[in-house]
């Protein structure tokens, strides 16, 4: 009863069938090992990953909003890189409103950009892990092409957020008036002035991220592989905010740049004759030293573990209610 009742619990897409004892050595120790393809379409990937964004940026961009304001350097508002300082002087300057302001135009690119972006890697962790699932490369790659498509969708957005985030009304009372008066008067390529840096920052981001969170995730399934399917949101959550936390870290400097190009010229900000990143970089360590490069790396490490934690939850969940819809469709249409 007990051996049925295992083999029972473990009818899962997710996990290899585990061999009967009298089948293998004593010394034998299964691999437990994630499939490499989820058996989903290619529109599923895309709600699951579209809800996944929208509810990880959603619960996590007051502390975006901090970020924000700690990697600006210039004359605005927030001029201390400490947190603490940071949101309260957001709060005494605008009150509680002011760590959501921009939240309308993170809305409407978070959706399409996390569509685009686990579509993107799921398809190209199928073609390039070579049926081993095990592939960290192939995770890492395939991370890379899934910034590059998403950052093209969510830079321009991203964009007007942070300026939105800044606080200054009397440049943009919202997400059009801030597109109408940034085509007005800087032209069509300043939604993308962050583009290059942004995508430099986010592959190095994706693929230690998706390599991460898969190995993560396998070994936190090996440490208990008979409770795996029992505790699934907690291995998720974990391995995604082990994975946020350290691609953060690593890739601050180059989100500070970013930061510097998307709000040039907003707020007292610096305004760089050229896009490039090592003039901007030269102007922050000239400003305030090689510590600039860090500003915000508290904020960002808080931001990226939780939201990588409700982000990979969310995603796994999405995915796991689709299998189970096809799964049941199919067992319908056989019927």
């Amino acid at each position: 009863m007990a051996t049925e009742a295992t083999t029972t619990k473990f009818q899962n897409s997710d996990f290899r069938p585990v061999p009967h004892p009298a089948a293998v050595p004593p010394d034998f120790h299964p691999e437990v090992t994630v499939s490499p393809h989820d058996g989903l379409y290619f529109w599923q990937f895309m709600i699951a990953g579209s809800i996944a964004g929208c509810v990880e940026h959603m619960a996590m961009f007051p502390v975006d909003t901090v970020k924000t304001h700690m990697q600006a350097l210039g004359s605005c508002p927030i001029k201390s890189v400490g947190v603490r300082h940071a949101l309260r002087s957001i709060l005494q300057s605008e009150g509680l409103p002011g760590l959501y302001r921009g939240i309308g135009a993170m809305g409407l690119g978070a959706g399409p950009a996390h569509a685009v972006y686990f579509s993107v890697y799921e398809v190209c962790k199928k073609y390039f892990s070579g049926g081993n699932p095990n592939n960290s490369g192939a995770h890492a790659v395939s991370g890379v092409f899934a910034t590059v498509a998403s950052d093209a969708v969510f830079t321009p957005m991203d964009m007007v957020k942070q300026r939105l985030q800044l606080g200054n009304n009397a440049a943009c009372r919202g997400v059009f008036d801030c597109v109408k008066k940034v085509l007005k008067e800087e032209g069509f390529g300043a939604f993308y002035a962050s583009y290059r840096t942004t995508v430099l920052m986010n592959a190095p981001f994706t693929a230690v991220h998706f390599a991460t969170y898969e190995a993560a995730k396998r070994g936190l399934i090996e440490i208990s592989p008979e409770s795996a399917s029992d505790e699934r949101v907690i291995v998720h959550a974990t391995a995604g905010a082990l994975a946020g936390a350290s691609a953060a870290v690593v890739t601050t400097p180059l989100d500070v740049v970013k930061t510097q190009l998307q709000c040039q010229g907003v707020c007292g900000c610096d305004r760089f004759k050229s896009s490039s990143i090592r003039d901007v970089i030269k102007t922050i360590v000239t400003k305030d030293g090689y510590k600039g490069l860090m500003r915000g790396w508290i904020p960002r490490m808080l931001f990226h573990a939780p939201a990588a934690a409700i982000c990979w939850s969310t995603y796994e969940a999405g995915k796991t209610f689709f299998q189970e819809l096809n799964a049941s469709t199919e067992s319908s249409t056989v019927t």
